[in-house]
């Protein structure tokens, strides 16, 4: 499972995909928590083999896990639970795909650093670094105290802007050029330092080709994606979770799948999304999921649906009442409540 703020789709369309490919009986699923100690108390009590940790809770958690490995404590934040039989285990596996990254794309040691954010996600970057060797950087950071502290642990130097900034590898761990975000079409860099470097590094995932990524690549500068980065750090979880590697054709299948699906809810069973759920409106009648589900192929119902056209029925009379016909002398088809707006609109409307 995973807990964070705003939970996404990636990790659970990842890990199921590798569970049912490669047989294994789990199943992934993301929430949030509005009592982080409870759920993960919850972790603990239920047996949950593991839980992925987002924002905001990877310092906060620390507090609430019985052991760290050197990659969290190297960090001091967290983003992976392991639960072995009521043991809690952390690691953080961001800190472990950024320095396997570093190494699989042959980043020189004596490459200066510049690197733009202050936070969770840029503290692994920069102990990752830091513990890989890169010994001359600069954090660029508007926040002054975030970006002297996290310059200081590393024994770098701050600044609060990147104008003028040259640097062999410079890495982005900011929101700018992140889908949806009010930034999503800038550099987060000049284009004089994404001239000057010769390895371009954006921890942005989406989207794969964020404009920073886009213009190392046209120059022609080696390019290490945040894509990458999740991809890499997702593996080390499920690593970690069944003890089971898979073989790299069948994790690129897994991230590419987990990429390029629609957003949409999971299947239980992990295979891949469900139908789209049916869209509940007062007083709607149809064939749908329910007795307020818009129409659709019919499917059984678990309560009672109102009923379709059908031939008229003769009005009740009430005592007393007389008996009336509608315009034109035609009777009435029937005398029972008419039903509301919207049930009539979907009932007159034909099945898809």
């Amino acid at each position: 499972m995973s807990l964070a703020a705003r939970p996404g789709n990636f990790g659970t369309r990842f890990h199921n995909f590798l569970f049912q490919e490669l047989g294994l009986d789990y199943l992934y699923k993301a929430f949030t928590t509005t009592d982080l100690p409870a759920a993960v108390g919850g972790v603990r009590a239920l047996g949950i083999r593991g839980c992925a940790i987002s924002m905001p809770f990877k310092e906060d958690v620390i507090a609430l896990v019985d052991e760290r490995d050197p990659s969290a404590a190297a960090v001091r934040s967290v983003n992976t639970i392991v639960n072995d039989d009521g043991v809690l285990r952390a690691c953080n596996t961001d800190y472990l795909a950024v320095a396997q990254l570093l190494e699989l794309h042959g980043v020189p040691l004596d490459a200066t650093v510049a690197l733009r954010g202050s936070g969770g996600m840029a503290k692994a970057v920069a102990a990752a670094l830091g513990d890989a060797g890169y010994r001359s950087g600069t954090v660029v950071a508007r926040n002054e105290a975030a970006g002297r502290a996290l310059a200081d642990s590393q024994g770098w130097s701050w600044r609060s802007g990147v104008g003028g900034l040259r640097a062999d590898l410079i890495v982005n761990v900011t929101p700018i050029g992140m889908r949806g975000g009010p930034e999503a079409d800038e550099l987060s860099f000049e284009p004089a330092t994404v001239e000057a470097a010769t390895t371009v590094f954006d921890v942005v995932a989406l989207p794969v080709e964020t404009p920073l990524v886009e213009r190392a690549r046209a120059l022609g500068r080696q390019v290490i994606s945040g894509h990458e980065v999740l991809v890499r750090q997702g593996l080390e979880q499920f690593v970690r979770y069944t003890g089971v590697r898979p073989d790299r054709e069948l994790v690129e299948r897994a991230a590419a799948q987990a990429r390029d699906r629609p957003a949409g809810r999971e299947r239980r069973d992990g295979a891949g999304p469900a139908p789209p759920p049916a869209r509940a409106r007062r007083g709607a009648g149809g064939t749908g999921a329910g007795p307020h589900a818009r129409p659709g192929p019919a499917r059984p119902c678990s309560a009672p649906c109102p009923p379709g056209p059908g031939p008229a029925r003769p009005a009740p009379r009430r005592a007393g009442a007389k008996a009336w016909t509608r315009p034109g002398g035609r009777p009435p088809r029937s005398a029972a409540p008419r039903p509301s707006t919207a049930a009539r609109r979907w009932t007159a409307r034909p099945a898809r």
